[in-house]
């Protein structure tokens, strides 16, 4: 049906087809927590302290100042900052505060960077100090290409889900691994933003990205006390740094859509998420653009005027990247019929993608799919993007997400989620292949983005008239599971067996629970007229008993929510030993940078920050 995409416009039925698509992910309310604190007395320096740059590695600084603050000091280590930058900072009176700001600064050599800054208010003199790192190392045997597989919210039960229906195990040892599982470098990474200690995909891909801590919602930036999302101070992200210093392509592969947060992430700079219209339109306005760009999420690519779009112009984005030189594919079809040599667009439904389970899985199911029948999957998707980007000789990066394994974790359907955990790690068995026949210089890493509070209690089977609670299993009454898949692909061959797992999520709604395997996609809660959130009614079987849940009924919170667990990291390939231990998610980006031995004095910066206003849009 996106085919029709390739043409321009689609037609009426089509669009709306595009817009039943649309899953129920939805993406909280803006919250500016930086505003609430502008009038008490204090003074912000962004970055914040403790902050860890690559030396050369693009950033904008600003210090905020109470309002009515006069007489400015600003130094780091014991010089001024305009002269250490070399360029005036830029002081703008916004009423509640004033901004002391000089955009695209970078620091050219590593060591410890003191930042200083005072000024005269109405209580007296005013002081805020913070400590910056820089750094740049090289790995011992460098790597060409990354590739960088992100499992949204691939817990280590989420991972352990998929290794028991797609490994199984025999006298209490598994049959096997995933391949995820067989790389040889593995780390705890610690997910918190510097906000909150649970964080958000955008903020946790930041990291990831850009080597610096960010809030909730946000990505690429550091939150400062404007209401506009798109002022915020800009730090660099890793492909932004590739592209400039190396001349290296990227790409970015998901099931999701391509605007969401951990696609976004790649390259946008925002402190609202939610800003789709500009992520979409932002792939095409930097100096070097991704090469690849596929998933779901067309309604942000289509005029205004298209029913199902979501865009607030009447700019056709997909016609805009045709120009550009992209190939465009609607379905998995016109998907594999393109070649490697051109740069793709990718949008195969309106929203997020259907699931593995929806897709592949189960008879067609028209309700589910809304008309999108011919969706490609994850591994589709990632070897074609290898197949443009392995063409540019100086190597290239590549972020594929598995971007269901959080959202069906959110609706609390295990299943669904496990078995895009098995597609995510088939995929990565591929990119494991072509490393091993490309010279082993390939860095993968595989990591999630944050994690969910699940847990396998036990087993589940219905028997002498027990069922719901009183047929959970636990210690020797468990047993074992009765998946089976008999046809080797992996994937267990009936979701729901006679005896399956008894899976319990913590940080979730009111719902109704009875452990079986849902035929369709039912949202755990929702609201009642008074906006109260409650146990949805069409998620009630027979036999399903009505769980309390522990999250607040008041916050329309209707989903399950994210747990600040630690996740786990697995790497291979030329710099892969930089993983171990416990690390901090800031350091996914140093270890991605140190193993391709990144010089990134070189080059020129993307437009954005090249910008004296500071100005993202």
């Amino acid at each position: 049906m996106l085919g029709a995409l390739s043409m321009g416009i689609t037609s009426t039925h089509d669009a709306v087809a595009f817009a039943a698509a649309s899953s129920i992910s939805q993406v909280a309310e803006f919250h500016n927590r930086m505003q609430e604190t502008a009038d008490n007395g204090a003074i912000t320096i962004l970055p914040i302290n403790r902050a860890k740059f690559w030396a050369g590695q693009r950033f904008d600084f600003e210090v905020e100042f109470p309002k009515n603050s006069t007489n400015f000091n600003v130094g780091i280590n014991g010089e001024g900052a305009e002269k250490v930058f070399g360029k005036k900072a830029i002081i703008t009176d916004y009423g509640t505060h004033i901004s002391y700001r000089i955009n695209n600064v970078t620091f050219d050599k590593i060591g410890e960077k003191r930042v200083t800054a005072s000024a005269s208010g109405l209580s007296g003199r005013l002081q805020a100090k913070a400590a910056y790192t820089v750094v740049q190392e090289k790995a011992r045997r460098r790597a060409k290409n990354v590739i960088l597989f992100i499992g949204d919210g691939m817990s280590m039960q989420a991972k352990e889900l998929g290794r028991i229906l797609s490994k199984g195990l025999s006298n209490g040892k598994f049959n096997d691994v995933l391949s995820m599982e067989k790389m040889p470098s593995l780390a705890l990474v610690t997910t918190s933003g510097y906000d909150s200690i649970v964080t958000d995909s955008a903020n946790s891909m930041s990291a990831y990205m850009t080597g610096n801590k960010s809030v909730v919602n946000a990505m690429g930036v550091y939150e400062n006390r404007t209401k506009d999302p798109l002022d915020d101070p800009k730090v660099e992200t890793a492909a932004e740094i590739l592209s400039r210093s190396k001349k290296m392509s990227y790409g970015m592969v998901t099931t999701a859509a391509v605007t969401d947060a951990t696609p976004a992430a790649v390259t946008a700079h925002t402190r609202r998420r939610g800003e789709q219209n500009y992520i979409a339109a932002d792939f095409l306005s930097r100096r070097n653009p991704p090469k690849v760009v596929m998933g779901g999420g067309a309604q942000f690519f289509l005029p205004l005027q298209t029913p199902g779009s979501k865009r607030k112009d009447d700019r056709n984005l997909i016609q805009e990247f045709k120009d550009k030189g992209y190939q465009f594919a609607g379905t998995k079809t016109e998907l594999n019929a393109l070649n490697g040599d051109q740069p793709i667009l990718g949008l195969f439904t309106m929203n997020h993608m259907n699931v593995y389970m929806d897709r592949e899985f189960l008879p067609k199911n028209s309700k589910v799919l809304k008309g999108f029948t011919d969706q490609p999957g994850l591994l589709d998707m990632t070897k074609k993007a290898v197949s443009v980007l392995e063409k540019n000789p100086n190597g290239f990066f590549l972020m594929s997400e598995g971007g269901s394994i959080d959202k069906q974790l959110h609706t609390m359907d295990w299943q669904r989620s496990t078995y895009d955990t098995i597609e995510f790690d088939q995929t990565i068995e591929w990119a494991q292949d072509y490393a091993k026949k490309h010279n082993d210089d390939t860095l993968i890493i595989v990591v999630a983005d944050h994690a969910h509070g699940i847990s396998i209690s036990g087993t589940y089977k219905e028997e002498n008239g027990k069922t719901g609670r009183e047929a959970v299993r636990v210690y020797g009454d468990a047993k074992w599971p009765t998946f089976v898949d008999e046809n080797h692909d992996g994937y267990p061959d009936n979701p729901d067996p006679d005896v399956t797992l008894a899976v319990q999520y913590a940080n979730a709604p009111d719902h109704y629970e009875n452990y079986r395997f849902q035929p369709e996609p039912t949202v755990p809660a929702t609201t009642d007229a008074k906006g109260n959130v409650i146990a949805n009614p069409k998620r009630a079987p027979k036999g399903a008993r009505l769980v309390q849940g522990d999250l607040p009924t008041t916050t329309g919170e209707t989903s399950e929510c994210h747990s600040a667990d630690d996740v786990v990291l697995m790497a291979q390939g030329p710099g892969s030993e930089y993983f171990h231990g416990v690390m901090d998610n800031t350091e996914v980006f140093f270890g991605i940078l140190r193993a391709l031995g990144v010089d990134a004095h070189k080059g020129t910066p993307e437009v954005s920050f090249t910008s004296e206003s500071g100005d993202s849009k």
